[in-house]
């Protein structure tokens, strides 16, 4: 599960004239996400933010559990839990601020971005080298799979 402001993006929100926000989001996290789900993992995303270009960037890398607007991600992640009858034990987390604090307190494994919030970085397992937006997601997905030996193999020449 991955918070996208600041974890996908590097929380910079680029402002146009036409009021649109603009958020910038790494390639190979991007590749790191569709390779994860072609290998069968199950990638939820939880934001408080509403960005519609954030959710097309995410279906088109293959992710069909988008979680936008999110007020109390707590509450989200307990209703994916039993959507999708997961376990605590059985969920790795990547946030970056104080809204993800409660759910990354529950998982069975917290991760956050290098440039993570001091609060975030005390309850993570793991604290990449990368900044958000910077492969932070990538670092992490491609850490899991290569301990399961999932990373490098002919599902990863095509993209």
């Amino acid at each position: 599960m991955f918070d996208v402001d600041g974890v996908l993006t590097n929380g910079t929100v680029t402002l146009l004239p036409n009021g649109e926000q603009v958020r910038v989001m790494h390639t190979k996290d991007g590749f790191a996400l569709q390779h994860a789900v072609k290998k069968g993992y199950h990638i939820h995303i939880i934001s408080g933010g509403k960005s519609e270009a954030v959710r097309e960037r995410l279906i088109g890398l293959g992710i069909k559990s988008i979680h936008l607007g999110v007020a109390r991600k707590i509450d989200k992640y307990e209703d994916l839990k039993i959507e999708y009858d997961i376990a605590d034990e059985e969920v790795l987390y990547m946030g970056d601020d104080l809204p993800d604090y409660e759910v990354m307190s529950t998982v069975g494994v917290a991760a956050c971005p290098h440039n993570s919030a001091a609060e975030i970085k005390a309850i993570s397992a793991y604290v990449s080298p990368f900044n958000g937006g910077e492969g932070c997601v990538r670092d992490i997905i491609e850490q899991t799979l290569r301990l399961q030996e999932k990373w490098f193999d002919d599902d990863a020449m095509v993209w």
